[in-house]
């Protein structure tokens, strides 16, 4: 629920406790009939094999937002891989990471230790694949964890239990040449929406999600 006080600051719910109201699959026009659950007043992404899509693949705010502050909480299982995706424009020709920036969620340890990738810029309050958190403040397993995302035109910050993790500008030369060195370089739509979607991605590990709001600005 909202306080008085955030209604009046003009906060919204993305998540009523209860339901999958509000939101869809990506790409779909109904909400995934498995791999996604809502339980103890958690939305849950459901673990299947680890993979991208999972079981019920990634979905979507049925609304749009441009400029705003969105807050949200996470509790990570093992190995747990997700992330949070703004200013989503869907095509049905192209996967969700190609076309949006996304907030990374992660086991961090898990993956660390696998050793099986670099992991810079691929762990939790990241800019994935493109900026690595200038600070690591994730909480153990076991522990929720708040995530935070402003975007005010250009500038977008990424935040992890109250620490400013990464901040940067769109379109910026700096950007541009992250994006054109990054896995996103061939895809001429990530992140170029000015207005979308928020989406919450399911990589196929238990992840659960709540107290989701959004301050439109």
């Amino acid at each position: 629920v909202l306080t008085e006080q955030e209604v009046a600051d003009g906060w919204q719910l993305l998540f009523d406790g209860v339901s999958t109201a509000g939101w869809r699959g990506y790409n779909q026009d109904a909400f995934p009939q498995s791999g996604w659950g809502v339980a103890d007043g958690n939305l849950i992404v459901m673990a299947s094999d680890g993979s991208e899509e999972g079981m019920g693949g990634d979905i979507v705010t049925e609304s749009l937002f441009s400029d705003f502050e969105l807050t949200f909480e996470f509790l990570l299982t093992p190995v747990g891989n997700s992330g949070v995706f703004y200013r989503v424009v869907e095509d049905p020709e192209e996967a969700l990471w190609t076309v949006a920036p996304e907030y990374q969620v992660l086991d961090d340890s898990a993956y660390v230790a696998m050793g099986t990738m670099d992991m810079h810029t691929h762990l939790t309050g990241d800019n994935y694949d493109l900026q690595s958190a200038v600070v690591r403040p994730s909480k153990p397993l076991g522990e929720w964890n708040q995530g935070r995302i402003v975007v005010d035109g250009t500038h977008v910050e990424h935040w992890l239990n109250g620490q400013l993790t990464v901040e940067y500008e769109l379109f910026s030369p700096e950007w541009e040449a992250l994006v054109a060195e990054s896995k996103f370089g061939p895809y001429s739509r990530y992140g170029r929406a000015m207005e979308g979607r928020i989406a919450l991605q399911d990589h196929g590990h238990e992840i659960r999600y709540r107290n989701i709001k959004i301050r439109p600005f």
